[in-house]
């Protein structure tokens, strides 16, 4: 499973946005750990700054960040850089239904919860990573 993750990931680019330290070390050693290059921003202004200067595949973003939540990261995001239609994936320590449909209205195409399940990471990124080499 491990190798399959790897050939599936191999060489794509993510963009973590993540102002906690330890959350930071965890997400960044799972994407890793499955064959991903990983850039860490740790405010959504980094993230923002980060996404008009290169292009990622993906871009993970906690919502819950200092300067710049990830909400209003993803909308400027959308609205003006080269990963304007980079899938976005929200972290967020909430799973109640108003902060998803919070992260699908600023344009996030998906949600998961902290913290993380591996699993669920990998199946998610999986899932719009291929969506997206689709195009």
């Amino acid at each position: 499973a491990e190798q399959r993750l790897q050939r599936a990931f191999a060489g794509r680019h993510i963009l973590l946005a993540e102002d906690d330290p330890v959350n930071q070390e965890i997400s960044r050693s799972l994407l890793e750990h499955a064959g991903l290059l990983v850039t860490v921003a740790v405010d959504g202004a980094q993230a923002v700054a980060m996404a008009r200067q290169a292009t990622y595949d993906l871009i993970l973003m906690d919502v819950h960040m200092p300067l710049m939540n990830g909400l209003e990261a993803t909308h400027a995001i959308r609205s003006d850089s080269p990963n304007r239609t980079t899938p976005i994936i929200a972290l967020t320590a909430s799973a109640f239904d108003d902060d998803r449909s919070a992260c699908l209205a600023a344009g996030m195409n998906g949600h998961i919860a902290k913290p993380v399940n591996p699993e669920m990471l990998y199946d998610t990124l999986r899932q719009c990573l291929e969506r997206g080499r689709s195009h």
